[in-house]
């Protein structure tokens, strides 16, 4: 039985690589066919803070946000109000999301599509692209050093910009170290799911200037925003508060307009 929820998340995950298996040969295929897909790290250099907004449909901390949502429509709405990226959640179990989604809004947007799942095999980053996916999140956690390095560099091999994950000091060194030039700073724990904003921002000033830091999780408001700008964050990835909160694009419209400090 596994220990905890990223346990179970994550053996999820493996038994639907397991499933892409048979499929290796069209998905590389699929791949060496795809449209090119916008450059997800180019889109997050602003002026101001970038939004990378996100479609769920629910989450495992706070349940069903909106299982019924239309994830083309609010991906328009997100896009409509400035979004520099839209994420979508593709892990079915614990979040409610699928491909399907993501290949509804990678069709509709001109945006880099951000793939949000538990990725562990490159079997996933080949689905992904073949999806339409510009871009996909790899977390140092799930992976540890060498498994990421390893997928970081075949996701970059097959056009794929990488969004990697941390959440502690550590987790950030193997980041850098596995060549993350996007680096997310989560300050949800994924083992325990509680959030910390002013531990995880403190880090977002230790990734190098060079390298695009995303604050990740805790943020609801424009104040909660400006904090994570202030604290040295490029881009912010925002879900469950656009969701739930329902004026998806005026919400973006004013956390785009935060302005970025710079580390």
């Amino acid at each position: 039985m596994p220990a905890t929820l990223l346990d179970a998340i994550l053996a999820l995950s493996r038994q639907r690589a397991e499933v892409l298996r048979p499929r290796r040969d069209a998905l590389e295929a699929a791949c060496a066919t795809a449209a090119p897909v916008p450059d997800f790290a180019k889109a997050l250099r602003m002026g101001s803070v970038a939004v990378i907004a996100e479609v769920k449909r629910r989450s495992p901390s706070l349940g069903p946000i909106d299982e019924s949502l239309d994830p083309v429509r609010l991906a328009g709405e997100y896009a409509r109000g400035g979004a520099a990226a839209i994420s979508v959640l593709t892990e079915p179990g614990h979040f409610g999301g699928s491909l399907d989604d993501l290949t509804s809004v990678a069709r509709t947007v001109a945006l880099p599509v951000l793939r949000k799942d538990f990725v562990v095999d490159e079997l996933q980053l080949l689905e992904a692209r073949a999806a339409g996916a510009a871009a996909v999140l790899l977390i140092v956690r799930a992976l540890g050093p060498a498994e990421l390095a390893r997928l970081h560099a075949a996701a970059r091999y097959i056009g794929l910009g990488v969004l990697v994950e941390a959440h502690t000091a550590d987790e950030v060194r193997v980041a850098l170290d596995a060549g993350a030039y996007v680096l997310g700073v989560n300050a949800r724990d994924l083992d325990t799911l509680a959030i910390d904003c002013a531990a995880a921002w403190a880090l977002l000033n230790t990734i190098p200037p060079d390298v695009i830091a995303v604050a990740e999780s805790g943020m609801e408001s424009r104040g909660d925003v400006t904090a994570a700008a202030g604290a040295g964050a490029d881009a912010v990835l925002i879900g469950s508060a656009l969701v739930a909160g329902g004026t998806a694009e005026s919400s973006v419209r004013n956390l785009a307009t935060v302005p970025r400090h710079g580390r």
